[in-house]
């Protein structure tokens, strides 16, 4: 038996898929070389030979009881060293999916790894597949999956982003309910670019249902956001976990909070349905910050919703205190305004606001940062 096992660790270390010697190759050299007696301990195997903690192994050796030798995940674990996963890799695949120690490697794993290359991936994209969804490499049917979810995200790189989360689309049945939902979303004007974000922020989306998915797109109208907007996608995805009851305790918390009509409300939502996912506690605050203190009229921020969506002590109060600093000693141009101060990106709000007044202001700069950090220099005090 020892010499059976040391054989077939050999003719595998051999093998097209270990071209290159890793510390899981070193162990499993050393493994076979030890005398190791017969049998299968499967706790004791999952710690040493695969990493596990030991209560990983122990929750993970259920599924490996039946195993009577340690041929079979010798042999997995030398093919998952050969497609370049570390010993820390393959801790993280086997505590996921134990059965992947199972799996023959020539009869499935060669041949998944094949048509997965053969699509195009990387031996490290194959790689990072198998740390993050375990349990896919013991399915052929993953080729064909991946090959058709790359037209939709456009790249392995995007793909990997959602499969980091647990991304479970791999198990949903592709015809019969992933593709009628891409199509509709499709029908519905969104790209594919915009399908793979909106996926990305909620992974639910291609799995439900039909009649809950076109509910979610009603929703969505609702709130003025035609077929074919750019902003379907963001109202899809403001709505995805709220039902109709409370989209409208939402709107009327808006309504109170913000001091807008239906009419505002209207116009609001459609530019920025993203506000209908924010606490009640941020738009609180942001409203009484940017009503009661800057003075802008419920009507301008209406028409700007894009102010309730930045971080009130990080940016807008802040920015505020420089451009009240800069009208209170005659330092701002007049077509430069607070909107315009928020919406610019931090380098083009120094080179707009801070660094044309080096001289005229020496501190600003200073206090700027921190007025960032939370704090209120005494130049920005006003009376």
């Amino acid at each position: 038996m020892l010499r059976l096992r040391s054989c077939t660790l050999t003719q595998l270390l051999s093998s097209p898929y270990t071209s290159h010697v890793s510390p899981l190759h070193r162990l499993l050299s050393a493994a076979a070389a030890s005398g190791i007696s017969p049998g299968f301990a499967a706790e004791e195997y999952l710690v040493s030979a695969c990493g596990l903690t030991p209560a990983q192994a122990l929750k993970a050796s259920a599924k490996l009881s039946h195993l009577k030798s340690p041929a079979k995940p010798d042999a997995v674990l030398t093919f998952l060293a050969g497609i370049g996963l570390s010993t820390a890799d393959v801790a993280t695949a086997v505590a996921k999916d134990p059965l992947l120690l199972c799996a023959g490697v020539e009869r499935t794993l060669a041949p998944v790894v094949d048509g997965l290359t053969g699509l195009g991936l990387s031996r490290c994209e194959v790689a990072r597949i198998a740390v993050f969804v375990p349990s896919k490499l013991r399915c052929r049917s993953i080729v064909s999956a991946l090959q058709y979810y790359l037209t939709i995200f456009g790249s392995m790189d995007h793909l990997l982003r959602p499969l980091k989360r647990g991304f479970w689309l791999l198990s949903s049945d592709l015809e019969r309910v992933v593709k009628p939902n891409v199509m509709f979303l499709q029908e519905c004007g969104l790209h594919d670019c915009d399908i793979a974000k909106l996926c990305t922020h909620v992974p639910m989306i291609l799995k439900i249902n039909q009649q809950r998915l076109r509910a979610m797109v009603a929703c969505a109208k609702a709130l003025c956001v035609p077929n074919g907007s750019g902003m379907l996608a963001k109202a899809l995805q403001a709505v995805a976990f709220y039902d109709e009851e409370k989209i409208a305790t939402k709107v009327e918390y808006l309504k109170k909070t913000l001091r807008w009509s239906d009419t505002e409300v209207g116009i609001a939502l459609p530019k920025a349905p993203m506000v209908l996912t924010y606490s009640k506690d941020r738009l609180q605050r942001v409203s009484e910050f940017l009503i009661s203190e800057v003075g802008l009229e419920p009507g301008y921020i209406a028409h700007r919703p894009a102010l309730l969506s930045y971080s009130l002590d990080g940016r807008l109060r802040p920015r505020y205190y420089v451009v009240k600093f800069l009208k209170e000693n005659g330092l701002l141009h007049r077509d430069r305004d607070y909107y315009y101060a928020v919406t610019v990106t931090p380098k083009v709000f120094m080179e707009k606001f801070i660094f044309p007044h080096k001289e005229a202001a020496p501190h600003l700069a200073e206090d700027y940062a921190t007025a960032c950090r939370g704090e209120v220099p005494a130049r920005f005090r006003f009376t």
